[in-house]
């Protein structure tokens, strides 16, 4: 088993199995059987084997939600008809060599070493088998139990474990203590040992650091989504130590409160039963205890009083250094640039588009037809000349004759007006040369 003290899975279900699982024998003993020394004998049927292993073998982690196998698991997960898949092992030693895979001695050597002192330790479990992996690389087969880890879906948890405690009540401050954040992502984690994992992961990414404080873990998270986690430093710890006070405090109040309660009902029964001396004391001891939830309450308020300070300080630096990231970008965009600069700038654009105004005057034809483009000013009084003209031209203009021509004259008719007209014009020149040849009679005088 991967685990000791944990029952290994069962096999498959019938749907998270291919079809040809139980409707091709010849297939599937084919896949069932070894792979060859060598992928060159026959590439083709190797990589087909390969390729059906290893989507199956990843498609089974991602149901079962488990970032933790061996090859002893998905044996007994793969089991068909008694018989088990022969070539198992050279699909791990080929999804190590992916990057799929990774064992899980390598990745816990992969971390801090600070968090290796506390990690293995803290396992409740047999020590871990560390194997020269790491030294001779990927090539050889895992063991059957040998624990190895699905890389991308330890990452994908890890992220779902930081968004749980970001969304939780506990994010109000960075630091919060393991117990409480294992707590938190018990419905997440199927085991502690997984929850270890994650926070190896998280820690790997820089997204979160654990310090032992009194022989207690403290866990301090990154604050930002992409950002990396600091150090953890005196006024974590103290604002942590402040933190554990006020829980302190807060249960001691609620137990005082059921503690003068449970006084007020002794009084009552007392009085009930006519013991006058008893519910008198009863009622004495609610009173002191009521005292002592009073002075606990202020001091309560003054713990919370102090936080909230701290948490204000908090959002106030972050502020602050927001506000210098700001200055200092917005230095360092300003840095060549000033009010003469601008004003220059400025006076050589505004010289450019008169340069190019005129260019584009001088290609609309002025230096082409040599003729000057007229003003729209000019065009609009000529225009206005016109049209007084034209007016006063209609009004000397002739009466349209009433009368319109039915049809124009034929050749023969035109051609006997013109014969009349010259007639006319003979007979009239004939009588004027008759006119002036007659003598004029003489003026007689009477003598």
């Amino acid at each position: 088993m991967c685990s000791p003290g944990e029952a290994p899975p069962g096999p498959a279900a019938a749907g998270e199995l291919p079809p040809e699982w139980e409707t091709d024998d010849e297939r599937m003993a084919f896949l069932f059987s070894a792979f060859k020394q060598s992928r060159e004998v026959n590439s083709t049927e190797w990589d087909s084997k390969m390729s059906f292993w290893v989507g199956l073998v990843l498609a089974r982690g991602r149901r079962r939600g488990a970032v933790r196998t061996c090859l002893r698991e998905l044996q007994n997960g793969f089991e068909r008809r008694g018989s088990v898949p022969l070539g198992l092992g050279t699909v791990l030693r080929e999804l190590l060599r992916r990057g799929k895979l990774q064992r899980e001695s390598d990745f816990m050597a992969s971390v801090d070493s600070s968090w290796i002192s506390w990690g293995v330790g803290v396992f409740i479990l047999k020590p871990l088998k560390w194997t020269l992996s790491s030294v001779l690389g990927d090539s050889k087969i895992p063991e059957e139990e040998e624990v190895l880890i699905y890389v991308e879906l330890l990452q994908e948890k890890a992220e779902e474990v930081y968004h749980l405690y970001q969304s939780s009540a506990l994010s109000s401050h960075p630091v919060v203590s393991l117990a409480e954040l294992c707590s938190l992502c018990a419905g997440l984690c199927p085991d502690e040992r997984t929850f270890y994992l994650l926070l190896l992961q998280l820690q790997k990414e820089k997204r979160v650091t654990i310090l032992e404080q009194n022989g207690e873990k403290i866990v301090k998270f990154a604050r930002g989504l992409h950002a990396k986690v600091s150090p953890m430093n005196d006024v974590d710890i103290g604002v942590y130590q402040l933190m554990q006070s006020e829980q302190l405090l807060s249960q001691k109040v609620e137990s005082l409160s059921q503690e003068a309660e449970k006084c007020k009902e002794d009084a009552r029964s007392a009085c009930r039963a006519g013991k006058k001396q008893l519910a008198l004391r009863c009622l004495r001891s609610r009173r002191r205890t009521e005292r002592r939830i009073a002075e606990l309450h202020s001091k309560l308020d003054a713990l919370q009083g102090i936080l909230d300070r701290i948490y204000a300080s908090q959002t106030d630096q972050m502020v602050f250094n927001a506000y210098q990231a700001g200055v200092g970008a917005l230095k360092l965009s300003m840095k060549d640039v000033t009010v003469e600069r601008a004003e220059n700038l400025v006076d050589q654009i505004q010289e450019l588009c008169d340069t190019q105004d005129e260019v584009a005057q001088t290609l609309a034809g002025v230096g082409i037809n040599g003729l000057a483009e007229m003003d729209s000013e000019e065009l609009e009084k000529e225009l206005d000349s016109l049209l007084q003209d034209s007016s006063k031209d209609s009004l000397d203009l002739p009466a349209v004759p009433q009368k319109v021509l039915s049809a124009p004259m034929a050749d023969a008719e035109l051609e006997a007006e013109l014969e009349q007209l010259s007639v006319s014009a003979g007979d009239l020149a004939q009588k004027i040369p008759s006119a002036s040849s007659e003598p004029k009679p003489a003026l007689g005088l009477n003598l």
